[in-house]
This record gives structure tokens, C-alpha cells and sequence, in this order.
């Protein structure tokens, strides 16, 4: 990175079904455009697979490889195993990131970093997550939230939050070196 400042980092978080994913990647799709470079971190259920059985790198990995690397034309991974250690710390995995203008956070509910809530009507756990938590900066629902403690916004307004994320993390950051100078 050119800059000693930290990339900006913005969450996204909800209990499960309540719409983070499609949230995430509308975000990623509307920052992508405006034409900031986006990385992101998703935190998964305790054992996600990223190749299915039958890959060579699932082979590898089953015949003890501890981290396997995948690389290609357009793409590479690196599958890590932790073979009983802890989940690497949301610091930690920020800190293996390539340069970017803005990183932003699916899941990790708990974490100190500024974050919209997500939430649907029909989601399993109605419980909101804003009052308790300072770092919630903002609620997207698809229904009206009354009395809501932070700015709301449709889950469906993207280009709204967009906005909202830009001025929450964005407006004060610096050219990180991506091409993209910051308003």
C-alpha cells in the first residue's frame, strides 16, 4: 500500500437468512462501479469446502497437505487447513489482503468494526443486533424499522448505502495505491 493509513473496513452483519450475502455482493457490484477496487472477507460455517471431492486440490488436501495453492490463468487460491487450530482473527485475515480501497465484511456480528445490519421480516432469529452493539452504524431491512437507533434503509436501496459507506469510511481515506483517490 502507498499509504500508512489502514485500508478502510466496513461490516455487514444479521443473524442467519437475513439477507447479508445478497446485501455483500450488491455492494461489491455498486462500489466495483463507482470505481473503487473492493476486497472482502467472508466468514463461513466451521467446515465450508472451496473444492469439492473430486478436485485435484481436494486429492492433495486429503493426502495431507497442510495448505495446497491453486493457480491458474485468471485466478489463484490458497487452501489452508488449521488442523485444530483457532480461526485465523479477523485482523489477521485483513492483514493477507492485496491492497484495496475498502474491504467489506460479511458476518463477524461481534466484530469492532463499523458495520450495517441486515435484516428480513421472515429471518429465523428476530432479535436486532443495533441496540446492543455501538459499531452499528446503520439498519437495511425490508420492512420499516420504527424507532430505529441509526439511519435505515431499504435492503433493497443499495445505491443509498453505497453512499452511507462512503461517507461513513470512505470519504476520509487516502489513494491506497489501487488507482482510485477517495473523495
Amino acid at each position: 500500500m502507498s499509504s500508512s493509513r489502514p485500508t478502510p473496513v466496513f461490516g455487514i452483519c444479521g443473524w442467519k437468512k437475513s439477507g447479508k450475502t445478497t446485501l455483500t455482493t450488491r455492494l461489491i457490484a455498486e462500489l466495483t462501479r463507482r470505481g473503487y477496487r473492493v476486497a472482502s472477507v467472508k466468514h463461513a460455517h466451521h467446515d465450508f469446502q472451496v473444492d469439492n471431492a473430486e478436485t485435484d486440490s481436494a486429492r492433495h488436501r486429503r493426502s495431507g497437505a497442510h495448505e495446497v495453492a491453486v493457480v491458474g490463468g485468471k485466478r489463484w487460491a490458497i487452501i489452508h487447513e488449521l488442523d485444530g487450530s483457532e480461526e485465523p482473527s479477523l485482523d489477521e485475515t485483513l492483514s493477507r489482503l492485496s491492497p484495496a480501497d475498502i474491504v467489506l465484511v460479511e458476518g463477524y456480528k461481534r466484530a469492532a468494526i463499523p458495520k450495517i445490519e441486515a435484516r428480513r421480516k421472515e429471518q429465523p432469529d428476530p432479535r436486532p443486533l443495533a441496540p446492543g452493539d455501538p459499531m452499528v452504524k446503520a439498519i437495511a431491512a425490508d420492512h420499516e424499522i420504527e424507532g430505529a437507533p441509526v439511519p435505515a434503509f431499504s435492503l433493497d436501496d443499495i445505491p443509498a448505502i453505497a453512499d452511507f459507506i462512503e461517507r461513513e469510511v470512505l470519504s476520509n481515506a487516502v489513494d491506497t495505491g489501487s488507482g482510485h483517490s477517495c473523495p
